[in-house]
């Protein structure tokens, strides 16, 4: 017999066992995340830079290795703000993180908000979406969303 059949054998063997384990792992719940922070950095031109702190909390069984974040934030359905970052790290088994990730604001999308809260609609709230991954690790990149709104009337009062 030829080395090309069994060559050929081996690694269809092997797709199917690796098919067979990835099938065989329990689901995982998805990561948990809360901005705890936001602090000004420094920009550049018409750029507004802030430091986004992230608490990523891991309800699994398992480490979330990364190599990389990014992170994307839309407000009222249209991009406010996009960073990334190349940090690495671990959040533990059941356990907690906090990353810092460098957000750029364009001068255009902050134009583009100002407009929609200028429009004369009156509204209470402005609704957003948080979307970002962690790069990298044994099982690929981990995503996560938070959505929610913003209660525009109580950051008036202040």
């Amino acid at each position: 017999m030829s080395l090309r059949p069994l060559l050929a054998r081996f690694l269809m063997l092997l797709a199917v066992a690796m098919l067979a384990a990835c099938a065989a792992m329990p689901g995982r719940d998805p990561l948990r995340v809360e901005v705890v922070g936001i602090e000004p950095a420094e920009g550049q031109g018409l750029e507004l830079r802030l430091a986004v702190k992230l608490r990523i909390q891991n309800p699994n069984d398992g480490a979330v290795e990364f190599d990389g974040t990014a992170l994307e934030l839309d407000v009222n359905g249209k991009t406010l703000a996009t960073g990334v970052s190349d940090q690495k790290g671990s959040v533990p088994r059941y356990g907690e993180s906090i990353l810092v990730i460098p957000v750029s604001i364009s001068a255009m999308n902050a134009v583009r908000q100002a407009l929609v809260l200028a429009d004369g609609t009156q509204r209470d709230t402005m609704p957003y979406v948080l979307r970002g991954k962690l790069a990298g690790g044994a099982f690929g990149s981990v995503r996560f969303t938070k959505e929610g709104s913003i209660n525009l009337a109580a950051l008036t009062r202040r």
